[in-house]
């Protein structure tokens, strides 16, 4: 069990806020509307019960190091995207990371949201919790989002990962993007901390999964697009926890290169599967491997009708509820998995009674 010392010198980071400049206008163009005080807002329909203070260990950096700000190169950059629908998903998921880490006043949180007053929400659960809070414009891939086999992968948040580069700051290098499904069972120093290589992300991949099944026959039978694989030994990997180095991305430009498929779908139907396939287009077998455990994924169950599921075998860092099942969900419903109960600990939400 990992021991976390609590501190009661743990410095407040300023306020988040959500970034404006020209040079990310697009990604970040705030709503043109004005909230009334009649109009409605997450915080009317959410209650989080405030976490406890989290404090670094003394193995950690000297305290005489103060944290300046964003670009610090101490710190570890965790991005989540944060909507009322995952909401309780991501605080669980935050609280998590808080537990297990030995060194936390060393981790920044970057939130993609596409509803600003959520920001408000997460300084009042986690008051020294470090992180800024990122709009991302629903318009800039609604044209781009083709039908899935679930509603819930049509969502634009759910493209939000695609422009991470354009989106933080470009004293960011590297940033591990997690899912809102999810929990942290052991540091997250030690995902930071993997070797890429030459290569652009890092992510578990699995070799046995029959990867042909995330592209429609119309795709494998046209050599212009299964050809994009020639020369490569694609896997399957999940795109909900990857290991990214922004330079590399910004420099290749791959934002451009997903959004070339995205198009393509449009057009072509080559894929079923939300945001997954065009990322794995670009980059199946070209991927830095990571230790499956961190990433034990697929507890929600399948797309489509959910069911309960069991760990993968060997050890876990990250329990993953990927799938059309939430754990909050069953857990409510009082039909809930035996792992769910696993997640339970981490949640903050305040129900009603």
């Amino acid at each position: 069990m990992l021991m976390i010392v609590l501190s009661p010198s743990f410095q407040s980071f300023p306020p988040a806020e959500a970034i404006r400049s020209s040079h990310l206008h697009a990604y970040l163009r705030l709503p043109s509307y004005q909230v009334s005080s009649s109009t409605y807002s997450p915080l009317d329909l959410f209650s989080f019960r405030k976490a406890s203070e989290f404090g670094n260990a003394d193995k950690c950096r000297s305290t005489d190091h103060k944290i300046t700000g964003v670009c610090d190169p101490s710190l570890v950059h965790v991005a989540i995207t944060l909507d009322v629908e995952y909401l309780r998903g991501s605080i669980a998921a935050v609280h998590s990371i808080l537990q297990h880490s030995l060194c936390p006043e060393n981790v920044f949180f970057h939130f993609l949201v596409s509803d600003t007053d959520l920001e408000t929400l997460v300084r009042s659960t986690f008051p020294q919790l470090k992180f800024k809070a990122y709009y991302f414009d629903p318009a800039i891939v609604r044209n781009l989002i083709s039908s899935s086999v679930r509603q819930a992968l049509e969502q634009p948040l759910n493209y939000a990962r695609n422009y991470l580069a354009d989106l933080l700051e470009p004293c960011v290098r590297r940033v591990i993007y997690l899912d809102s499904d999810l929990v942290v069972v052991d540091d997250i120093a030690k995902l930071w901390s993997t070797n890429l290589g030459s290569r652009t992300i890092g992510a578990p991949e699995y070799c046995h999964a029959n990867f042909t099944k995330y592209f429609t026959s119309g795709f494998w039978s046209a050599e212009r697009f299964s050809g994009t694989f020639k020369g490569r030994k694609p896997c399957y990997f999940n795109t909900g926890v990857m290991v990214i180095d922004l330079v590399k991305w910004r420099r290749v430009g791959y934002t451009k290169r997903i959004e070339r498929w995205m198009e393509i779908q449009k057009t072509d139907r080559i894929y079923e599967l939300g945001s997954l396939p065009p990322f794995l287009l670009v980059f199946a077998g070209r991927v830095a491997p990571i230790e499956h455990r961190w990433n034990q994924h697929g507890l929600g169950g399948d797309n489509v009708r959910g069911s309960c599921r069991g760990l993968h075998p060997g050890p876990v860092s990250l329990l993953h509820w990927s799938g059309s099942g939430k754990p909050w969900d069953r857990l409510d419903s009082r039909r809930p998995c035996p792992l769910d109960a696993l997640w339970a600990p981490y949640d903050l939400y305040r129900h009603s009674h």
